[in-house]
């Protein structure tokens, strides 16, 4: 085995296995074309030596960098006029790799760091281009008729240091220059621009050249899927935890989720939502991949590492368009630090993008969300966990972290807002397994109104107080408290999108249809959860074509959840589908066969007239029923004046639901009851109001009276029993036990 310093060049054809999925032989046909009358001659004509080809690829050895470079320069050189009379089907372009380094010879081969670097560094080449090492660079830099543009320091894969990369510009006008910086490069593209203009107008002959292609490829955002912001766009990828110990990946996405809550309180930045980034966290991309995807300028990526009490986290700010990095640092700190760190990425971050605050997001950003680091591990937890109709063992889980984060720090107002977000959620989906409707809504309440005492500017706990104003009927206040938590965090999509649902439930139609729009773009690849809501804002603000494919998107993903299948079907009988909405019914009615529309009417009394209607009556055009289970009950078993009086004062009912839940209920003379199952146990007042009877418990339907009927029993079904109570959330069959 022998080592010794040699330049080593690397070629690879870019697409390779694709061309050869279309055609395999032809593709292999033209690599041996190109090695025999391209490769091979340049080869040999400096002095190299071809060690082996690799399938696509091919490495080889030269004494002198210059050589090395010199060959590859006349290959891409000469690749370029074949590829101009070649059909686009047909054409084979490499990317050139060239480093100087120290190699191991075993043979007729060779390896080592020396030939690594060069092919890491053939990847970062442009198609037709050539890229080389720092160690290159200075050898050759003035010594051959060709420019450079510097990538900076490259982490490249298997190998421990960054490296200096170097593009090499082919085209004469750029001979001796070096560029590195944005500002130098718009000069230099307007000077090489102006300079082939020139040489076009004297050697017109030269045209099917056209050097600047491999200066210049067409510009990165004609493939990006959104047009770029018209302020500085970033996406914060998902950190590495590169610790060998999964139980730190929480830690890891914790920094990533807070460095995007703490971002997204600046209004000079356009900021992608945490689902979106950890969307595309398995994404094989390059990074300009990733920002074409998401449609942002720059990205932000890093690792991180724990070992006891220490902390070290690698963090780099790259431009997309360049593929420059703008700013990189490495940080070796304890992890009692760690606000400390995020505080010094932030700022850098802002810097770099030369982003001005205001006082009021200067002061934001300086506040630390708590000083008990055990606190803040718990809340990391249970924001990991997702609660977004969950079963309830997360829904749990999710609580017991919030919880614990709040006994060790009850000044911690995040963890208070979280569990205002979970309580909301239950209270809103009538998740009764955790909470009754009643205890929900003022958990919810208490929680979002400690999380803005301890931080009056709490997004989260203002987007969950707009909600419960929403549904309380007071609609000033939830606008207000709305465009507060916007105002708080101007990039949360979550704020964006309930400020979209208050505006579309209060007769905001066009403004909501903007935000919620606003909203999906800072959310690109949305949850199903989020999906379902802006399906929701767009349907209440009549915009049908936009709301179906998302709500379908929604109800794919959650098929169990009750809203997507009901949106879905009022959805279709409005666009004339009759079809589909009759399939979404059957479907909802097989899930939840108590839903009706008597129901949905009290659910959603508080909204506007108009859209209340709109909605009941695509529901019932879609077949939903007007009483639980499809009830029908005849007007001559209709119990009700003085004889449905006598049924409630001082009586008390034993019986089951059509479900089979059994339960008790009992009356007072004085217009009280008490009602009581295996998961409920509430106390309300009644009245009897003509052939009605209704009851008001608190927490449920926003307080309000809900009226039902009582009917005598005459079914096959429950037959032992005396009498049916219908209401719009039960069926019910009993008899009086005194």
């Amino acid at each position: 085995m022998e080592r010794h310093l040699a330049a080593v060049l690397i070629a690879d054809v870019v697409g390779y296995g694709r061309l050869s999925q279309i055609d395999e032989e032809g593709t292999r046909a033209r690599f041996q074309s190109d090695l025999k009358e391209v490769f091979e001659p340049k080869i040999a004509r400096h002095h190299g030596r071809l060690v082996k080809t690799m399938g696509d690829g091919l490495l080889v050895e030269f004494h002198s960098v210059v050589d090395a470079l010199r060959c590859a320069v006349e290959v891409q050189q000469q690749k370029a006029k074949r590829n101009a009379v070649a059909p686009a089907e047909q054409r084979l372009d490499f990317r050139v790799g060239v480093n100087l380094g120290d190699i191991i010879v075993e043979g007729e081969d060779i390896h080592g760091d020396g030939v690594n670097i060069a092919d890491r560094i053939q990847a970062l080449a442009e198609p037709g281009g050539i890229a080389i090492s720092g160690t290159t660079y200075d050898q050759v830099k003035s010594k051959l008729p060709v420019g450079y543009i510097s990538l900076g320091e490259q982490k490249v894969k298997s190998i421990t240091e960054p490296v200096r990369v170097y593009r090499v510009v082919l085209d004469p006008a750029a001979a001796g220059k070096t560029i590195g910086t944005r500002s130098n490069l718009r000069a230099w593209r307007i000077a090489v621009a102006a300079a082939a203009a020139v040489a076009f107008i004297l050697a017109g002959v030269a045209l099917w050249w056209q050097p600047w292609t491999l200066i210049w490829p067409p510009s990165p955002t004609e493939r990006f899927a959104y047009p770029l912001p018209d302020k500085p766009s970033v996406a914060v990828l998902p950190f590495i935890n590169v610790s060998g110990d999964t139980k730190q990946d929480h830690l890891a996405e914790g920094l990533t989720d807070d460095l995007i809550t703490e971002l997204s309180k600046v209004s000079g930045l356009f900021v992608i939502a945490r689902h979106s980034v950890f969307a595309v966290r398995d994404t094989a991309g390059k990074i300009q991949d990733v920002a074409a995807e998401l449609g942002v300028h720059y990205v932000l990526e890093g690792t991180l590492q724990r070992a006891d009490s220490r902390l070290r986290i690698n963090v780099k700010l790259i431009d997309a368009l360049t593929g420059l990095s703008l700013w990189a640092e490495r940080y070796d700190r304890q992890y009692v630090d760690l606000f400390a760190v995020q505080d010094d990425v932030i700022g850098k971050i802002i810097s770099a993008l030369a982003v001005k605050l205001s006082e009021g997001e200067r002061d934001q950003l300086a506040r630390i969300p708590t000083d008990n680091l055990e606190a803040y591990d718990y809340y990391m937890r249970a924001e990991q966990e997702g609660f977004l109709y969950s079963d309830v063992e997360t829904y749990r889980r999710t609580l017991s972290f919030y919880q614990k984060a709040i006994d060790l720090d009850p000044g911690f107002a995040n963890a208070h807002a979280g569990i205002a977000r979970v309580a909301v959620d239950v209270w809103r989906n009538d998740y009764n397994y955790l909470w009754s409707a009643a205890v929900a809504r003022k958990i919810a309440y208490d929680a979002a109104g400690q999380a803005l005492k301890l931080d009056p500017n709490n997004a989260r706990a203002h987007t969950v107080l707009a909600l419960l104003q929403l549904v309380d009927g007071r609609e000033t206040e939830a606008k207000e408290s709305a465009n507060r938590a916007v105002e708080a965090q101007p990039n949360d999509a979550e704020a964006v999108g309930n400020l979209a649902l208050i505006l579309a439930q209060t007769g905001s139609r066009a403004q909501a249809v903007a935000e919620m729009e606003k909203a999906l773009r800072l959310d690109p690849t949305p949850a199903p959860a989020f999906q379902l809501l802006a399906g929701i804002v767009f349907y209440t603000a009549r915009d049908i074509d936009q709301a179906i494919p998302l709500m379908e998107a929604a109800r794919d993903a959650l098929p169990n959840a009750e809203p997507a299948r009901e949106y879905l079907a009022a959805a279709y009988v409005d666009r004339g589908e009759r079809t589909p909405a009759a399939r979404e019914t059957e479907k909802l009615l097989q899930l939840f066969p108590d839903s009706n529309l008597t129901y949905y009417s009290y659910l959603y009394d508080y909204w506007r007239e108009d859209d209340l209607r709109y909605h009941l009556t695509g529901l019932r055009e879609a077949g939903i029923p007007e009483w639980p289970f499809s009830f029908a009950g005849k007007d001559a078993d209709q119990i009700g004046g003085e004889d449905l009086r006598n049924l409630v004062d001082g009586k008390t009912w034993a019986g089951k639901h059509k479900n089979g839940t059994e339960f008790m209920q009992y009356f007072d003379k004085a217009g009280n009851t008490a009602y009581r199952s295996s998961n409920t146990n509430i106390t309300g007042v009644v009245e009897v109001n003509e052939n009605r009877l209704c009851e008001k418990f608190v927490g449920y339907f926003q307080d309000r009276m809900v009226c039902g009927y009582v009917y005598r029993n005459t079914s096959p079904e429950q037959r032992d029993m005396q009498y049916v109570h219908v209401t719009p959330q039960a069926l019910k069959y009993f008899s009086l036990t005194n």
